[in-house]
């Protein structure tokens, strides 16, 4: 009897491991860079291309979550995903919902067949009505907009993490830009230097704290410009 239990027991793990075997999580936010990039602009916003190959990812989310055809609004979505299933692998004139100027710029994708499962699409079609919303567009202006009004040597402090470890005005990881535009005051040569093959020790606050190397990260020209928005701290 006791053999029976355990034989029992064993084909159920066995049969368990299976089962969790073949479930398979899908980043689709991944397999949107992954399997749809090299055609589509997948920013938010979008950029522009002179040579596009295909409308940017963006604009194809707003058009058919708009033109997409439902007697109830909670099923817009999953009709939308559908779509995407369908479409990509069996694409058609007759399917789009691309304008005509559109069809004529770009043409009907070409089948994605074999290059991509249908489980990988719903991933895929999911996050691309998840995250290309209205919302999230306008959030993302708003972030790029207060980018472009940055001085220059602001955006590359924000571009390469230096607020990281440093603030305008406060210590952090490191000194605050305050402190260290008087600490280099006058020797601005001394500070580039600082900054292309970094330095430990300089700072008896910073708790043996290293500043990194950035020689192989910024060139000599964003360099100069980072240097001169920190000497006028």
């Amino acid at each position: 009897m006791l053999k029976i239990v355990i034989a029992t027991l064993t084909l159920l793990t066995l049969f368990s491991g299976c089962q969790e075997s073949k479930h398979i999580s899908y980043d689709g936010k991944k397999l949107l860079n992954e399997k749809c990039s090299s055609c589509h602009n997948i920013n938010l916003p979008p950029e522009t291309f002179e040579n596009e190959v295909a409308p940017p990812m963006m604009a194809i989310s707003f058009h058919l979550m708009d033109f997409i055809k439902v007697s109830n609004e909670s099923e817009r979505v999953v009709k939308a995903v559908e779509f995407v299933k369908d479409y990509v692998v069996n694409p058609s004139r007759s399917k789009s919902f691309c304008d005509k100027k559109s069809l004529e710029d770009y043409g009907v994708m070409p089948s994605q067949k074999g290059k991509v499962t249908q489980d990988e699409l719903e991933a895929i079609a999911k996050y691309m009505f998840r995250h290309f919303t209205v919302k999230n567009l306008t959030e993302a202006q708003a972030i790029q907009n207060r980018f472009l009004k940055m001085s220059k040597g602001e955006r590359l402090a924000l571009k390469y993490n230096c607020l990281g470890c440093h603030k305008v005005k406060k210590d952090l990881v490191g000194p605050s830009f305050e402190k260290i535009s008087q600490h280099y005051r006058g020797e601005k040569s001394s500070l580039k230097e600082s900054i292309k093959n970094g330095s430990k020790g300089e700072w008896k606050d910073s708790k043996g704290a290293m500043m990194p190397a950035f020689k192989n990260k910024m060139s000599d020209d964003e360099i100069d410009t980072l240097v001169t928005w920190i000497e006028k701290q």
